[in-house]
């Protein structure tokens, strides 16, 4: 092999890449499809990994809502518990003067008979 030959092949290598003549290559230009695949497919998992993170926030905020109207609902169940208690039936009938009582006899089961 003469010198020019080894030189021919040998052309690759840092010097062309910075020219840019690496990519009128043959050997680089018929790689151009799988380049693009991939980078193709490059694009696709960056947006898939910031699609992925932005839900993980959205569940986040939700969760963080969800815990707030639990307490809240926990909250108003215990405040109505109390409020139905009939002693507190009891005082408010009494403080808004309507005129009612409370029954002094325990309730009783009517038993109706059909003819």
């Amino acid at each position: 092999m003469s010198e020019k030959s080894k030189n021919s092949k040998k052309q690759g290598g840092v010097k062309s890449f910075i020219g840019g003549t690496i990519l009128t290559d043959n050997r680089i230009s018929k790689q151009f499809p799988f380049i693009l695949f991939l980078a193709v497919l490059g694009m696709l998992l960056i947006t898939n990994r910031n699609w992925s993170e932005r839900t993980i926030r959205q569940i986040e905020v939700l969760q963080d809502t969800l815990d707030e109207l639990r307490s809240e609902s926990i909250t108003m169940s215990a405040k109505l518990m109390d409020a139905s208690r009939p002693s507190e039936v009891a005082k408010k009938v009494e403080e808004a003067n309507i005129g009612l009582q409370e029954p002094v006899k325990p309730p009783q089961k009517l038993i109706v008979h059909k003819k």
